[in-house]
Order: structure tokens, then sequence, then C-alpha cells
């Protein structure tokens, strides 16, 4: 019985409908699904949408009926997939009609990919992972299997798997294929259609479209503010007074100044030798104090990605902003004037030389947004899980700075190279990116440091 047919025949249906003109992610159209299941139950069940109860995904045979979903959904004919969820297919886990129980909650994406690569193979498309909270406990899972394209090759299972219920079981080299409402074997006709399927001349060429977000900053006489800076710290050292002999060994031991957490007194030779050593390293401190000043006064940038009709498995996006510097973007709350004017002489620290958390760049395991400087030229390296059809991917704009080093530049060249996960093929991309206006160095300390 087709879906249209079941429409006409149970009189539940009538009451409840899903838009499947829509792409299955965000909490709000996975809100509508789970609705629907929860109205409809069993009968929610078509070539796009599987649901079930429960389902332990840490577990061998729930591995095994995920598995079994994907590989279905994965050898599904483009044309007939485009009809409902813009290709995608859908597994609920945790909803049944009438209640949504959900599934204990902790289950995570990398880690049941881990587990459902022995049976899907290392060229598997990827999916998506979506979660709705029912309670502090428990949760309702989403399970999105990607459209299927033209060119791409049939997807057999990898390895076997021996249920109780036959219905579960899993054979290495078995094609699967979804059903109207279950995922079955495929018959040799639908067989003969996915060669056709790998047949049709490759995936599509990727349509990239790749935009700057934020401002590609110029900052001017960096350079002077900072000559000047140096010359009042040496100025304020020299007109500190000199000790008095022998102040310090008068002292008593309790109340000696090291104790207290403050700086030994230091003798005429000793101020000669520290000024001496803080000269030989000026230019280095400049560099560092540069970075600082620079990474908490200006603005982060960003890069949004779009993806023309055609879904990007496990991108490699590097964007290149030449003649450009890239820098840690801070909080403007994180600026401290030591960082930026190195002191001739440090207050100790009578517990040791301490740690400064600010001078870590920790970022989440599998953070999709790399950056460094190579040669004159800024480069940032995006490695999402994917680039959706139409759905624009978007970088947060408090990772880095973009600099340009010609100060008089009114735009930027940035080109940009994508690779793509089991594609050799390369797609490439150049844009001419307007920098903002000048600043003023001075300007830009006074606003940071002298609020």
């Amino acid at each position: 019985m087709s879906d249209d047919q079941k429409s006409s025949s149970d009189p539940t249906l009538k009451l409840v409908s899903l838009d499947t003109d829509v792409i299955p992610l965000g909490e709000r159209i996975q809100k509508s699904i789970l609705d629907y299941v929860t109205a409809v139950g069993d009968a929610a069940e078509t070539t796009y949408l599987e649901a079930k109860s429960s389902l332990d995904v840490t577990s061998k045979v729930g591995v095994a009926k995920v598995a079994k979903f994907l590989l279905g959904a994965a050898n599904r004919r483009p044309s007939e997939a485009a009809r409902h969820f813009h290709g995608y297919s859908v597994l609920i886990i945790g909803a049944q009609q009438g209640s949504a129980p959900g599934v204990p909650r902790g289950a995570e994406p990398h880690e049941l990919e881990d587990r459902l690569r022995p049976y899907l193979g290392p060229q598997f498309p990827a999916f998506e992972f979506g979660r709705i909270g029912i309670d502090d406990h428990n949760e309702v899972l989403f399970i999105i299997a990607q459209p299927p394209q033209e060119g791409q090759s049939i997807f057999s299972c990898h390895k076997t798997y021996q249920s109780d219920d036959r219905r579960d079981s899993l054979e290495d080299g078995a094609i699967y294929v979804r059903g109207t409402s279950n995922t079955r074997p495929a018959r040799s006709g639908e067989v003969l259609a996915l060669v056709e399927r790998a047949r049709g001349g490759g995936k599509p060429s990727i349509q990239l479209e790749v935009v700057i977000l934020g401002s590609v900053c110029r900052v001017d006489r960096v350079q002077d503010v900072f000559e000047i800076l140096y010359e009042r710290e040496e100025e304020v050292f020299n007109r500190q007074p000199e000790p008095v002999k022998n102040s310090f060994g008068a002292m008593s031991p309790l109340l000696a100044p090291g104790i207290l957490g403050a700086s030994k007194p230091l003798s005429v030779e000793e101020r000669a030798q520290r000024l001496k050593d803080w000269h030989i390293d000026r230019a280095s401190h400049i560099a560092k104090g540069r970075e600082h000043f620079l990474s908490v006064g200006l603005p982060g940038a960003g890069i949004r990605v779009l993806s023309r009709d055609r879904f990007v498995a496990k991108p490699h996006l590097i964007v290149t902003f030449h003649d450009c510097e890239a820098i840690d973007h801070l909080d403007a709350g994180d600026a401290d004037y030591k960082k930026v004017v190195e002191p001739i002489v440090r207050r100790q620290n009578p517990f040791g030389m301490g740690f400064d958390p600010s001078t870590l760049r920790i970022t989440p395991r599998d953070y999709p947004v790399s950056w460094t400087n190579r040669g004159d030229d800024a480069e940032i390296t995006l490695s999402p899980e994917s680039f959706r059809p139409n759905v624009p991917w978007t970088s947060d704009q408090d990772d880095y700075v973009i600099i340009a080093r010609d100060t008089q530049a009114r735009s930027v060249t940035v080109t940009w190279i994508l690779t793509e996960d089991g594609n050799d093929a390369v797609t490439s991309g150049e844009l001419r990116v307007p920098t903002a206006d000048l600043i003023d160095a001075a300007d830009l300390f006074k606003r940071v440091f002298l609020k």
C-alpha cells in the first residue's frame, strides 16, 4: 500500500500531517517529526522515516539496527528520495504512538560512528545526529541519513551480525534497501537500479559560496606607539630611587619584602643589568606585546560557507587571506598592560612563577576551525563534519583576528581550496574583500587601556 493509500484509508492520518518539504535538521523541524510519530505511531514509517520506541545504541543489536537503517537509506534512488525531506531519511529513537519516553541520555555521535564503521565501511557517507531532551535522564534521538547522489557506488554491509530475531541480522556483502516501512535485502531489480545510479557520471560538481564575516582590520602607527610606551617604561624605571646601602639587611626577616611578595630592592649593578637585558630582549617583547594589544583591541572575523544543491562530506576548506596576518582573538576584558609592555623588573611571586591560563589556546575536541600564518599570508582551515545542501555553515567570530599587512590597502585577495573525503576533485575560488577603516594605534590604545 502506498503512502497516499494509507493516508486515505486511515482516519487517524487525516487529522495529522507532516510537512516533508523541509530539511529535517534543527530542533523545530525535529520536534514536528516527533509530534507526528507520537500521533500516528507505526503508521508514520515510510521509505524516509523509521521510528523505534526504544533502542540502546551502545549495544550490539542497537548498533546493528542503526547500521541496517543507514545502509538502506544510502541505497535509495536519488530522484525518489528527493520527494521527501530533500532526500534525507530519518530514524527517530525513543518515540511511539501516544508518548515519547525517550532513551537514556549520553549517546555521542563520534562514539556511535566508531561502532558503526565495521558494518558501513570506510567510504560510507557521514550521518547527522540530533536530540530532543525529555527530562533530566532521557532524550529522543534522531539519526539522519544524507541524500543519495547520482554516481554513488552501491553500499554493501561489511560485517555479519547474527541476531536472535532474523529480521535484525546483517550479512557481510549483503545489499539492503528501504521498503515501504522497513529495511530489507535488495531484490534483483533494485540492485540493477543501483548499478545504474553508480553509472550516473559521478557526483555533481561542487558550487561553493564563501563569504567573509567581520572585518579585515588595518592599524597604523603601531610601532610608534610601542616606542613611546617603552620609552615611558624606561623613564619611570630611571626615576625610581636607588636603594640605601644595607637598608634591606637591617630589616627584620619577617618583614623582608621578598617574604611579603614584593620585589627585593636591587643594587645599582643589578638595576643596570636588568635594564641591559631588557634592551636586548626589547624586539621580542614588543612582538609579544603587539599581538596581545591587537588581540584584545580588534574585532574577530569568521567565514560563512554555502554549498549549492550538493552535500559535501567531511570537507577540508583552506581559506587564504593574502598579505594578511592572523592572531588569536581575545575578549576586551582580558586586556593586561603588563602583557603589552614588558616591565623592566617584574614583581616576584613568592609562590613561584605561577600559571597564566590566558596564554593557552584550548579548543574543544574536533573543533572545526584552525588558523596559522604561512609566509606573508593568513591561512584559515575549516574541517566541519559536512556542508549540507543550501544550508549555510558559519564559523564563530571570536576565534581569530585578520589584519592587513599593508595599512593603505582598501581590499585584500582571498582564495580558497576545497577537497572532499572520498572525492579526488579539487574546487577553488577567489574573491576580493574590502578592508575596514584605518585605525590609529594611539586611539585604539586609549580605548582599550585608558577607559
